[in-house]
């Protein structure tokens, strides 16, 4: 099983929740630091240890999986040019390590305060 850090559209009850859906075998809530930014559609977050919570949930699925979520966030590999790039990242709260898409900075996008897209979405 690899775990993925999911804070958006890939939450259940999001657009985009059918692509992990297939493959999903646990689900666990968790929350890492960093900084959500509006996209539009979707949000992007960038790590920082000294940021706010990031709340998103913890997808634990199958290998083929993450076949499928590289291409919906538009990450070809490492040293790529990538929409989104795929790092590794520790929960210490939820005693949890795996991956999450990623921005390296804000790219000029506003910030969603608060760290939780769900609620940004509602507010909007």
């Amino acid at each position: 099983m690899i775990w993925v850090f999911v804070y958006g559209t890939l939450l259940p009850g999001e657009c985009n929740h059918h692509v992990v859906k297939p493959y999903l075998i646990q689900t666990e809530p968790g929350r890492v630091r960093g900084r959500l930014y509006d996209i539009g559609a979707y949000p992007a977050l960038v790590l920082d240890e000294t940021g706010d919570w990031v709340e998103g949930e913890w997808h634990g699925i199958s290998a083929e999986g993450l076949k499928d979520l590289d291409e919906l966030e538009g990450y070809s590999g490492e040293g790529q040019s990538n929409e989104y790039d795929r790092v590794w990242v520790e929960d210490r709260e939820a005693n949890r390590a795996g991956w999450v898409y990623v921005y390296g900075d804000s790219r000029g996008y506003p910030p969603i305060p608060g760290g939780s897209w769900r609620q940004w979405r509602k507010r909007t």
